[in-house]
């Protein structure tokens, strides 16, 4: 059984910065997408930053320079620094894994999703 746990949110001023981790088990982090989500209410999940195999990464354009995404195959662990944070950047952050997709930022391309882990930045 495939499991994601996030992990690393909290509440943080505007200029901070946070590390989100996402522990994955049962699957194996070699072939694969794997992506962070964010959405906040009455708005449609949102790619923020992916990593797929070879190592290829993929940001969106308000988050390039501010985030990094990587990951660590020994310990099954994906994370996500990010630094400067702004009030917009406020939401549930979601890890997600799949197989390799052309269109990492498509959250209808993943099966497996964590609980998710909320950020807040203040102004």
């Amino acid at each position: 059984q495939v499991q994601l746990v996030e992990s690393g949110g909290g509440s943080v001023q505007a200029g901070g910065s946070l590390r989100l981790s996402c522990v994955v088990s049962g699957y194996t982090l070699r072939t694969y997408c794997m992506t962070w989500f964010r959405q906040v209410p009455d708005r449609e999940r949102e790619g923020v930053a992916a990593i797929c195999t070879e190592a290829t990464t993929t940001y969106a354009d308000d988050v390039k320079g501010r985030f990094t995404i990587s990951r660590d195959n020994a310990n099954n662990t994906l994370y996500l620094q990010m630094d400067s944070l702004k009030p917009e950047d406020t939401a549930m952050y979601y890890c997600a894994a799949d197989s390799y997709t052309d269109l990492p930022f498509d959250f209808r391309d993943y099966r497996f999703w964590g609980q998710g882990t909320q950020v807040t930045v203040s102004s």
